[in-house]
């Protein structure tokens, strides 16, 4: 394989991947946000340890997407 074509075949895995993470983000977003709207205390623990954020990120995730300016 020539090193143009390496590039290309490259660049193109690199876009690839940049648009699954952002699907991944956006339904872990909307999941997350949604499971708090609904849930209580208990369930913002158990979603902070899964996803790593604090309580803090997911409260103003919920108020994003509450505003409309998030994920869901």
């Amino acid at each position: 394989m020539d090193t143009e074509a390496a590039v290309e075949l490259a660049a193109k895995r690199y876009r690839e991947a940049v648009a699954a993470l952002d699907a991944a983000r956006k339904d872990l977003e909307t999941e997350a946000a949604e499971a708090l709207r609904e849930g209580g205390p208990e369930e913002e623990a158990a979603i902070a340890d899964l996803t790593g954020w604090s309580p803090r990120q997911l409260r103003a995730l919920v108020a994003r997407v509450e505003q409309g300016d998030g994920a869901a």
